[in-house]
């Protein structure tokens, strides 16, 4: 059964609002409620303080240079990298190797350009998903045509999802793998339904050899996230959804098949000042507690759901069963999409704006779906509070 929301909030009070006082941003702006941490999430203060820390202090380039701003630069850089694997529970740092990018887009296109292309032979198959973010569909699509292109001839099959909870389905799964299959995509949190998609589960239908690669922008910074528990050979993220500055990220790889993952080019100059962020927000995310964190935004979530169930003219987006008060399955993980049934997703976007509510009002970059008109999108971090959510709900009470 899922947890109380109204007993987790009152349980969780007093722990928010110690961390919501951390946000300059939320505190400088009372009269508007900043409502698309999916897009892009809030910087606490010791994140602006280690960026300023380290830009008043050491800035230089890493790895370029014997002198001690440089020196300092480059541990930073290698300290953030086991910052990494130590935040996502690695069990085996010394196989393991985590690898800095702009964000998750460009992680997943570095594990396809970079490893999955090179991995691919003639009748293979690979098994992605296609109606999740587009980032996680379009880097294997393109692995195809340019093996395609190489004479080399690569299924792409598409990863079933459960009509009823929108989870990835295990039984359709185990029905289309078979020995050529060679790798699986697939998405931690969806960024539209806000739906855990269990992909716990898919280990035990693949196989061990199948390399599996995860999509976890979604779901880092907001709950505990375990690469040993998740049982995956990539994981990729993006800095800016977990607190750090925009234009960084990882890639997290353990490839049990095929050869050791390792970025193609010249790398140039990274982006220290991102990396810097990446490891404060990381520090700041376990001080505050993912757990508790999920155990918030899910509470919010749910009071959200609760009251846009009771109203006819809106329509939540993705699992049904998810939506009751009392429902033995998982609520939603942050993020809740709604359409009025007369009102466009762009005009109600507009509106909730002129009321202080900033939310996303569009697509979402979701593959398959943007002629489905858009939705608005409603996503929660830490420094959201109850009293938003009773306000937007009677906001949206009056547009009915």
């Amino acid at each position: 059964m899922a947890a109380d929301p109204e007993r987790e909030i009152r349980a969780l009070a007093s722990w928010q609002r110690g961390l919501r006082a951390q946000f300059p941003i939320v505190l400088g702006h009372p009269g508007h409620a900043y409502l698309d941490s999916a897009a892009t999430a809030q910087k606490p203060a010791p994140v602006l303080d280690a960026v300023q820390r380290y830009l008043t202090t050491s800035n230089a380039n890493a790895g370029r240079g014997s002198y001690p701003w440089a020196n300092s630069t480059t541990a930073l850089l290698e300290r953030a990298r086991e910052r990494v694997g130590e935040f996502l529970g690695d069990p085996d740092p010394g196989g393991s190797s985590v690898h800095f990018t702009s964000g998750t887009t460009e992680g997943l296109r570095t594990v396809a350009r970079d490893w999955l292309a090179g991995y691919l032979c003639d009748g293979d198959e690979i098994v992605v998903p296609f109606s999740d973010h587009r980032a996680n569909l379009s880097p294997w699509l393109e692995v195809r045509e340019l093996l395609a292109r190489q004479g080399v001839r690569v299924r792409v099959r598409e990863l079933p999802c459960q009509a009823g909870s929108g989870d990835y389905d295990p039984a359709a799964l185990a029905a289309i793998v078979g020995p050529r299959t060679r790798f699986v995509a697939a998405t931690h949190v969806h960024h539209v339904y806000g739906a855990d998609m269990n992909v716990h589960r898919i280990r035990g239908v693949v196989g061990p050899e199948v390399p599996i690669c995860l999509d976890a922008a979604q779901s880092l910074g907001h709950l505990p996230v375990s690469v040993a528990e998740l049982d995956v050979d990539f994981l990729a993220f993006s800095g800016h959804k977990a607190m750090a500055l925009p234009g960084t990220g990882a890639v997290w790889a353990r490839p049990r098949q095929g050869p050791a993952f390792r970025p193609g080019g010249w790398q140039g100059t990274p982006n220290t000042v991102g990396i810097v962020s990446l490891a404060a927000a990381l520090d700041w995310l376990d001080a505050a507690g993912t757990d508790r964190i999920e155990r918030w935004t899910a509470a919010l979530t749910s009071r959200l759901t609760d009251g846009l169930g009771r109203m006819p003219a809106y329509e939540v987006l993705g699992c049904r069963s998810s939506l009751a008060a009392g429902s033995d399955v998982q609520r939603r993980r942050s993020l809740v999409a709604f359409r009025h049934r007369e009102i466009g997703a762009h005009d109600l976007g507009f509106i909730l704006y002129s009321h202080g509510f900033m939310v996303r009002s569009d697509g979402h970059c979701q593959a398959g779906r943007e002629e489905e008109g858009g939705s608005v999108r409603v996503s929660l971090h830490v420094y959201n509070t109850p009293e938003e959510m009773e306000t937007l709900l009677t906001t949206l009470a009056t547009l009915q």
